[in-house]
């Protein structure tokens, strides 16, 4: 289940300042070995370190994909591709790399079984316990990020 805990834009520029808003409550992330590790207690016949090996190596070979341009597309999970934000010019001729182009980012768009209008529909979400309390009126989000107040205050 994927946790939503609540937070309230502080943006005091922009409209929508005050509103409170729900973000996915994420654990720490996970590295190739506790990936590979996981995989491995899944009952296959390969090892814990033949497991990251692989994974390491797939890991350089889609980012070099990536990085040539070429999407690449992990069955049912997502296609991982690169996508640049981009100011603009006047011209074609005034066009340039270094200034125009801001960032460039990892994409990953959800595809086959866990494509986006699935993900929302079947009931994989929920208040973490922190919001569940906010809602109840037994806590509010307070002035500072990421800090709340029990009962109230």
């Amino acid at each position: 289940m994927l946790y939503i805990n609540l937070y309230k834009n502080k943006n005091k520029n922009s409209a929508q300042f005050g509103r409170v808003y729900g973000r996915v409550k994420n654990a720490d992330p996970i590295g190739v070995a506790e990936l590979a590790k996981h995989m491995s207690d899944h009952n296959t016949p390969y090892s814990q370190g033949v497991i990251k090996g692989i994974l390491t190596d797939m890991v350089a070979c889609i980012k070099e994909l990536i990085l040539l341009g070429q999407p690449v597309k992990l069955g049912d999970l997502g296609i991982f591709s690169a996508q640049v934000t981009s100011g603009s010019s006047a011209d074609a001729a005034h066009f340039e790399i270094g200034k125009h182009i801001k960032n460039v980012h990892l994409l990953c768009k959800a595809t086959g079984e866990i494509h986006q209008a699935k993900l929302t529909a079947e009931g994989l979400l929920g208040f973490t316990d922190l919001a569940q309390k906010i809602i109840s009126g037994e806590a509010v989000l307070s002035n500072e990020k990421g800090k709340y107040l029990a009962g109230g205050e």
